[in-house]
């Protein structure tokens, strides 16, 4: 039987060949292909110290007998690609828990699940600290800074990280419709989306504040969306800010 394999490969060498070849050029795709695939962004996301808060204020407003009330949350964050592939944000969701009712439809939906915030407002003016007599500002992760004028580049090669505030508002509510407190802090996810599709989340625990102690980090804090439209109108119900 050897001997019979050993005459087919003597008469047959020019087919051995290309079936060589044709092996080879097999395990170098397969060998490419596989390296591809191992090669993909990993966004890792740091809460840092700063203006990382979260404040429910009244409105001055009523909706069905309650008091209606906004919500402004800021993030001071470090993102860092610990992965193997350059990318980019191509945006960031915020998602909480609602302080609803036990047992209704909206305690179901916001209250075992998450409430998003799909989009991040725009800061009308930067957030700040005062030390001594000095004043630190920090860096938008998003938007160009009003102060200096710069703005991060948000592309992040592999090793690189990129810090910032980000910032976001609930449109005015009623009842229950704001960021569950415990213990003094808020439960919240954040959601990073990247040029390839691809979603980085983190859950964090941040403290819950007074307006006023919101406002010491951006006197202009809670006012975004009254400045960019129109709330003469009652308050959004639960139902209007499905997302």
């Amino acid at each position: 039987m050897s001997n019979d394999f050993v005459k087919w490969l003597n008469d047959n060498q020019g087919v051995v060949s290309v079936m060589t070849f044709l092996c080879t050029l097999f395990a170098a795709w397969a060998s490419g292909l596989f390296s591809a695939l191992r090669r993909r962004p990993r966004l890792r996301i740091d809460l840092l110290e700063g203006p990382t808060l979260c404040s429910t204020y009244p409105t001055g407003k009523k909706h069905n007998g309650f008091d209606a009330h906004r919500t402004g949350i800021s993030l001071y964050l470090r993102i860092s690609n610990i992965g193997s592939a350059a990318t980019s944000i191509d945006n960031i969701k915020l998602g909480y828990h609602w302080h609803a009712r036990p047992l209704t439809w909206i305690w179901f939906r916001y209250r075992l699940f998450w409430f998003w915030l799909h989009q991040p407002a725009m800061a009308i003016e930067d957030f700040q600290v005062k030390i001594g007599d000095n004043i630190k500002f920090y860096p938008f992760l998003l938007q160009r800074s009003s102060i200096s004028g710069k703005s991060n580049n948000t592309y992040l090669r592999v090793g690189q990280s990129i810090s910032g505030v980000i910032y976001f508002e609930q449109p005015e509510s009623w009842g229950g419709c704001f960021p569950s407190p415990r213990n003094g802090k808020a439960k919240i996810r954040i959601a990073i989306f990247d040029t390839f599709g691809k979603n980085h989340e983190k859950s964090y625990w941040i403290p819950i504040v007074t307006f006023e102690q919101a406002k010491k980090y951006n006197p202009s804090f809670g006012i975004t969306l009254p400045t960019l439209h129109d709330e003469s109108t009652s308050p959004d119900t639960p139902a209007d800010l499905s997302p």
